[in-house]
């Protein structure tokens, strides 16, 4: 028997493979980089994130950040390439 809690929940059911409910929408806001002062204001914005967050004092110290590799060449990842443009 469900609780009426859980009937709440039916409404943002989801036939999806990473979640059960879906609770907002997952539409990304594209911004095209076609100037490299836009290309590093975004990176730098990703970047800083964790430490707006206080996850990390420095952006290369946030474990799953490419701002190591920006700073120091250290790919975690084995997939980043530096921007040349």
């Amino acid at each position: 028997m469900l609780f009426e809690d859980d009937k709440k929940l039916d409404v943002y059911e989801v036939n999806a493979a990473d979640s059960k409910h879906h609770f907002w929408n997952r539409n990304s806001l594209e911004v095209e980089l076609f100037t490299r002062e836009i290309f590093f204001q975004k990176i730098n914005y990703i970047h800083n994130n964790p430490v707006k967050a206080s996850l990390c004092d420095l952006p290369e110290e946030y474990k799953y950040s490419s701002a190591l590799f920006y700073t120091n060449g250290i790919d975690n990842f084995n997939i980043l390439e530096h921007y040349d443009g």
